[in-house]
């Protein structure tokens, strides 16, 4: 399944907070550098979802907060 995902970096912890018009809200710890938030967001959807780490996809945004990923193996 496709998932839009909303990014707000440098929080106080990592944390998905919501659906809001069909973006997933999540809030990450990690800094937007080198891939540090990307890697930090793939963590917690693979938690979120139940699902191991390589199963989700960063389909695009990579430096955007906008991004959009592909999760295998759950619908």
């Amino acid at each position: 399944m496709k998932v839009s995902v909303r990014v707000v970096p440098n929080s106080s912890k990592n944390e998905v907070v919501g659906l809001y018009d069909g973006v997933l809200k999540v809030k990450v710890c990690a800094v937007p550098e080198k891939g540090k938030a990307n890697k930090a967001v793939i963590e917690l959807l693979a938690k979120y979802y139940g699902v191991k780490k390589p199963q989700v996809i960063l389909l695009s945004g990579e430096t955007s907060s906008h991004k959009v990923f592909q999760v295998l193996g759950s619908e």
